[in-house]
């Protein structure tokens, strides 16, 4: 595999000696952006410790794995991490540098592009390689990194290009990329990288640190029960989250919904919100508009309940009921309770 127009990277960030699944996605992503582009794919792993993650990055597709461990790399801190990046970067001159849209990832990337002097498109929901025309000049620039994401609160879809600087950088969205399937077989090299940080690099002391588990995974369910704006209260998705909690199903939403104060951002789905495959999204109440419909289509099997029989969501449902939501769900709940006992 050639060198010549510099590799993809992936931040690979690790919590508690695991690899954040979020990285994973992105470099899933990244090997398809490689492997067009006839190039490298490579992780970086950072710690005290995380040397034994390398072989988990190469069985998801890495070429090559560069491991920086420091005493002064945990727990992580954003000025020594943004430095010992930064420095590496400058030295291996890397195409395209991507980070997931994590915590920690919205805080490290931009860190790392202002250190570097790049551009960096943030929250992109799609990355994909094609060309640019100047306008001015109408000189064409190919295998440019053509950096995808909603905008304008998620009325338009923007595709952002860094023509001149490198490397390319972008944040990606949790759950937008498919995870890749874990390869054993494969085969890629370590490389042990001594970080060029100080002390003076670490301008933060972690005094305690508190590890709180999610109360919502709707990247891990897999059945989904989704209001839109339509279930018309938060009293209303009460009603959902019996029916969830007598499923084992998680609750999601449409960004109307969310708006509206019917339930909270995190159950959020969609271009704004998170992207989901449950093998089964029963919609209520959701009109279907592109931004929802881009972040469910992928279901397995889709059930969407809507008082309007034109409702777009009926395109991308397996089976549709018209009417009220309320019947549907109270039916369903019936149901169920008839066939437990």
């Amino acid at each position: 595999m050639t060198k010549q127009q510099g590799d993809v990277w992936v931040y690979i960030q690790n919590r508690e000696n695991r690899i954040v699944e979020a990285s994973l996605e992105v470099l899933g992503k990244a090997g398809e952006l490689a492997r067009e582009r006839g190039v490298a794919v490579a992780g970086l792993l950072l710690g005290a410790d995380v040397s034994g993650l390398a072989a988990d990055v190469i069985a998801c597709g890495a070429d090559r794995v560069y491991v920086l461990e420091s005493p002064l790399l945990k727990p992580y801190t954003t000025t020594a991490y943004a430095a010992a990046v930064s420095r590496l970067v400058r030295k291996n001159r890397p195409e395209i540098f991507l980070v997931a849209a994590t915590p920690q990832g919205r805080d490290l990337g931009p860190r790392i592009a202002s250190a570097l002097k790049v551009g960096l498109t943030a929250d992109c929901t799609d990355l994909q390689i094609g060309s640019y025309v100047k306008p001015k000049t109408k000189q064409k620039k190919e295998n440019l990194l053509l950096q995808i994401r909603p905008a304008w609160g998620g009325n338009i879809i923007a595709t952002i290009v860094n023509p001149e600087t490198r490397p390319q950088m972008a944040t990606i969205r949790e759950g937008m990329m498919k995870l890749p399937r874990r390869d054993d077989t494969l085969s890629g090299e370590t490389i042990a990288v001594a970080p060029e940080i100080t002390p003076a690099d670490v301008q933060t002391t972690v005094i305690e640190q508190q590890l709180v588990e999610k109360t919502v995974d709707l990247k891990g369910a897999n059945i989904i029960i989704a209001g839109g704006a339509g279930v018309g209260s938060r009293e209303n998705f009460e009603l959902l989250k019996t029916l969830a909690h007598m499923l084992g199903a998680e609750v999601g939403a449409t960004r109307a919904a969310v708006d509206a104060g019917f339930i909270d951002h995190d159950h959020q789905i969609g271009q704004t919100g998170i992207s989901v495959r449950p093998k089964l999204y029963i919609a209520c109440g959701i009109s279907g508009a592109v931004q929802h419909v881009s972040g469910m289509e992928d279901s397995g099997k889709i059930v969407a309940i809507n008082t309007d029989a034109e409702a777009p969501i009926f395109d991308v449902a397996h089976y549709g009921i018209v009417g009220d939501f309320k019947t549907g769900v109270e039916k369903i709940l019936n149901i169920y309770k008839t066939l437990s006992h």
